[in-house]
This record gives structure tokens, sequence and C-alpha cells, in this order.
């Protein structure tokens, strides 16, 4: 949520900010404004009726004690009293009302993301050299997974419909390889191990962004036999960023850090493309995922540390990927920059997100009440940033076709072999 004081004092600057999203958001800033005068004089309205009620709850005794007739003073109060009750409701109405845009307005990106969409996406640099097949045609992931059994297609697809599979024998290995050298290079790092619920309240989702807006691009339960109602996460961070809503945290317990592995849930709207099929895009994967509380002045040092991170991961895989800066209107709603590690996936000709690392400075602080308490003794909110590391369902595929051999054999990435248990994966 953006600070209600940033945009009384200038609100041509968040204007400016969500056009660079390529979002109108004209109408709701003025909209905000007009509400926000209009609550500010109704609050000011309400609380001179109070002084009036307190200084009169004050005099009343003092005139009875006197034997004075305080009859009409009392029939005011009376009258003052409904008064205040109007107000306070009508000022309720109005804070509703701002609030409703307030949450309608996405964060502003930060001064160096280029506007526009995701075509003024900027490459800032690339790790390694695409591979290079010598002797043989490379096979794609798709066939690659069926010949070496490490992946159950039309099984998974029979147990949950399309956009689902199985990992199975090596394939299983693998994963599982995957999912312990991140958490155990996370570890390493000085990172808490953390394993949220799946299962989440409206409040993580209204706190990390995700809510009221896009309400419905996220899976459902309702609990058939009360009004319980929860959602399935759609990654760690909606958990990791409402740890600490509604605290306020002590100075010297910053940056707080964190990693947490779960499944991912994910509805993904329309049908699939054929270059999308096997693990590109599906409705569940596996991901380890990094959150940081930090104190406002030291959120840059921490986006480039996660950052850092999630790029060692891929190199330490030893696989060829590029770094990207997103333009604004690729950013997501609550994140002021994102940059995505995005690896090469031969089959594809194209480069695929593996992570995103996002700032969303204080605009998830302000939804979730998450605050620190400063220097000057006074409570400020913090920054929440993420990052992705890593999401295993594109690092999968990528290790498969960059690693294939000419005999249908997958080199293991040195660094995972001690979990897979052998060098190559062979038909």
């Amino acid at each position: 949520m953006i600070d209600i004081k940033l945009i009384r004092s200038d609100p041509e600057k968040i204007k400016a900010g969500a056009k660079k999203r390529n979002y109108d958001a004209d109408a709701i800033v003025d909209g905000i404004l007009k509400i926000d005068t209009r609550r500010r004089e109704a609050t000011a309205q309400v609380e001179a009726m109070r002084a009036e009620q307190n200084a009169a709850g004050k005099k009343i005794p003092q005139i009875k004690r006197a034997g004075g007739d305080a009859s009409a003073l009392m029939a005011r109060m009376k009258t003052l009293s409904g008064r205040i009750k109007e107000g306070q409701a009508g000022l309720a109405e109005l804070e509703k009302k701002q609030k409703e845009l307030l949450l309608s307005l996405p964060n502003m990106p930060d001064s160096d993301v280029p506007a526009g969409g995701k075509e003024n996406n900027q490459p800032l640099r690339y790790f390694g050299e695409k591979p290079k097949f010598e002797g043989f045609t490379p096979k794609d992931h798709v066939a690659l997974c069926e010949n070496l059994h490490l992946i159950d297609y039309p099984r998974g697809a029979k147990l949950a419909g399309a956009g689902s599979w199985i990992y199975c024998g090596m394939g299983a290995r693998l994963e599982w390889a995957l999912l312990n050298f991140f958490i155990e290079e996370h570890l390493r790092d000085g990172y808490e191990l953390v394993l949220p619920p799946h299962m989440l309240n409206y409040e993580c989702g209204y706190t990390s962004g995700q809510f009221p807006k896009f309400l419905d691009e996220v899976y459902w339960i309702q609990n058939p036999t009360g009004a319980d109602r929860k959602f399935l996460l759609p990654t760690a961070e909606t958990a990791l960023v409402s740890l600490h809503r509604d605290e306020i945290l002590s100075a010297d317990e910053l940056p707080k850090k964190y990693i947490a592995y779960t499944p991912c849930y994910r509805r993904e709207a329309g049908s699939y493309r054929s270059e999308e099929r096997g693990m590109i895009r599906g409705h569940q994967f596996n991901k380890v995922e990094m959150v940081q509380y930090t104190k406002p002045e030291d959120s840059d040092r921490a986006f480039d540390e996660l950052v850092g991170k999630a790029e060692r991961l891929v190199r330490e895989l030893g696989l060829h990927y590029r770094l990207s800066r997103l333009a604004a209107g690729d950013c997501s709603f609550s994140m002021a920059r994102t940059y995505d590690i995005e690896v090469w996936i031969p089959s594809m000709g194209i480069y695929k997100e593996v992570s995103s690392a996002s700032n969303a400075r204080d605009y998830q602080a302000r939804r979730g009440n998450i605050r620190y308490r400063a220097e000057d003794g006074r409570p400020r909110y913090v920054h929440t940033l993420n990052a992705s590391g890593l999401a295993t369902s594109r690092v999968f595929p990528a290790i498969v076709e960059q690693c294939q051999n000419a005999d249908g054999s997958v080199t293991v990435p040195e660094v995972l072999r001690k979990y897979v248990g052998t060098d190559v994966l062979r038909p």
C-alpha cells in the first residue's frame, strides 16, 4: 500500500509511476485525494464535537453541585451524542472507500526501472555460452525425461489433469537433490529454514498484495462443515511476508532472513501452448523461497544479495543463463523492482525464468502493519524482499537439455552427484 502522505504531497508522481506500468491511476489518485479531504474535515468535526462533549461532561456535575439547572446542557449533550455517532459512521464509510482505492494502486516502480511491458525488459548480463551439441541432434526435455524414466507425464495427467506430472525413479532423486542443494546453500549463508502451512488465510494474501485485486487467481478451499475458507499458497513468499504481521520488531533483529520449501499451487489461465508442454508451466511445482525483512536503508544491499545468491545457484549447476531487469509493467503488483534469472532451454530457443528477485520496499509492510523500533524510539515500516532460490520446474528441464549427451544420457551437475548417487543418468 502506498503512503497516503506521499499521495498528498506528490500525486503526479504516483500517476506517473502507474503509467510506467501501463496502468492508468489518474482517477484513482484523484478519488483518493477527494475522499481524503472529506475524511480529514469529518475527522476534525467529530473531534470538535468530542471536545465539546468532554468539556460538558466536566461542567454538568459542577452546575449540579452549585444547585443550578443543567437540563439544557444535558439535552444538548444528548443531541451531540447522536451527531457524533452519525459522524463516526460517515467517517468509517469514508475510510473504507479510501482504503479500497488505496488497495487498487500498484507499488511505485523504482526510478531506474524501465517503463512499459515485458518487451522493454533489459538483459543485464549472461553467464557461460549456449551449449553446442556436436555430432547429434539434441532432444527436448519431454523426450529425454520419458526415455530416462525421470518423469511420467501420462499418469500425472491421469491423476490431476493437464499441467501435472509425476517424478519417478532417478527423476525423483534429481528433483530432491536440487531441493537439498538449494537448502544447504541457504543454511550455509545464515538463513532460517521455515516450513509454513500450505493453506493460508485471507490476511496472508492481503499482506502480500495478492488480494483483493487477484482474488480469483488462487485455488480456494472451503471447509464443508463451517465458514472457514483458505487458499493454497501460490508461493512461500505469501506465507513468509506475513510471519511478522502486526508486530513491531526491534532494530537489532533486522535483517530477518528466511527460506522455505513448499510446493506452489498456481491457477494457470488458458490452454497450454505446445512449447510449454512438459514441466515449463504447471499447476504445482516445487520451490525454495528466500525472504528478507530489512531496515529501509539496507534494502538495496539486501536486494543485491538475493540476486547474487540466486545467480550463484544457477552458476554452480553449470547452466547457461541471463539476468534481466524487468520493465515496470512486467513487475508484479506489489514490487518496486524485479530482476529475473532466466535459464536457456535449447529445444525452445528461449530463456525461461527460474528466479525472480524483488523489492517491495514498504508496500507489503504497510498492508501487514509490520514495523521495527527505530533508534529514535519511533516505529517505522520495514522493507520486504523475496527471491526464488530456486524453482525447480524449469531448472530440471534446463539441466536435462543442456547436459544431454549423444547416447541419450544426461550428465548430472557435479554439485548434485552426492545426492543423486551417480554421475550420469542413462537410458
